[in-house]
């Protein structure tokens, strides 16, 4: 289930006398679960619900009363702890009837800013049109969308050295970004605010292989969408957990200054344990740009206002 982590300081580098000024990072990309949660195979009847596997074929009332059990404890941990966390929802993403349902709830009930959904439904990609609807949903609301990548290859060739989570999770979401750029989403649905998670995967470096391909085998990329992809930078986010300063760099320069955010996967061994620690090491960053990343985008992001997370 996805949170976003609010850190507010005072710095008393400003006038100490009025306070000093409030040093803020924004971590888009995190985790939390309920402390407890009931037996949920006791509670639908049938097995597969502690790690959630999707080959149990849960039923969509089901999926949609777990959504809402996940949502509504968020909801209570943000109630209790407003300028701490910022809360996204959890949809049943395989019924979309229902999912839009759930949205509209999150949004208008719970007050969530936005969703996390997977980079993918079962067998469907990011492009299909059954999902349209809730990305039609999603504009009417001024829903955010965050894109965190699942379900990767895990046997075979993918069963040693952690691969799944070293090269799986990065292919995942760049199948996620190129279903989206090449289905038209972007096009279809101009106003939708999309973030993928650690950095886009692989497609900030292989974006000029992406393009090549789209223009020397339009046959076979350009079916839904006659547009370059290179044309969708600036349409979407990605958060800013790549590890290395020369792939953040990078990032920058190809998903732009304004669209990329500090993440953490917290609490995850592949998260950065200091949140911003990347960003604030860029000695090339000024610190105009520094704010951007570390929670100015975020806030433009999720529609925000920094004034609620000030510390007074």
């Amino acid at each position: 289930m996805g949170t976003i982590q609010v850190q507010s300081k005072r710095s008393f580098y400003g006038n100490e006398a009025s306070g000093g000024l409030t040093e803020m990072k924004i971590d888009i990309h995190s985790h939390i679960l309920p402390r407890k949660w009931p037996d949920l195979k006791q509670r639908y009847g049938y097995g597969g619900w502690i790690q959630l596997e999707q080959h149990c074929q849960a039923k969509p009332q089901d999926t949609l009363d777990l959504c809402q059990l996940l949502n509504n404890d968020l909801a209570a941990t943000v109630k209790k702890y407003p300028k701490r966390f910022i809360g996204l929802g959890t949809l049943p993403m395989q019924a979309p009837d229902l999912a839009v349902k759930e949205m509209h709830r999150c949004v208008k009930e719970l007050g969530f800013p936005g969703v996390q959904i997977g980079s993918h439904v079962n067998n469907w990609d990011l492009n299909v049109s059954e999902l349209f609807p809730i990305y039609s949903a999603a504009e009417q609301l001024n829903c955010c969308i965050f894109v965190h990548p699942w379900d990767m290859q895990t046997d075979g060739r993918m069963s040693k050295y952690w691969l799944p989570w070293l090269v799986g999770m990065p292919s995942e979401t760049t199948i996620a970004i190129c279903s989206m750029i090449m289905g038209g989403i972007f096009e279809t649905f101009p106003r939708l605010r999309v973030c993928f998670a650690h950095g886009g995967g692989s497609f900030p470096f292989t974006l000029g292989r992406i393009s090549h391909g789209f223009k020397v085998r339009p046959d076979l990329c350009a079916l839904d969408n006659k547009i370059d992809p290179k044309k969708y930078l600036g349409s979407f986010y990605t958060d800013s957990l790549v590890h290395d300063p020369h792939a953040l760099k990078l990032l920058i320069d190809v998903i732009g200054k304004d669209k990329v955010m500090l993440g953490t996967d917290y609490p995850f061994p592949l998260g950065e344990q200091e949140p911003g620690k990347l960003i604030d090491s860029m000695e090339q960053f000024d610190e105009d740009l520094k704010d951007k990343l570390k929670f100015d985008n975020a806030l433009t992001f999720l529609n925000l206002d920094r004034k609620q997370f000030e510390l007074y």
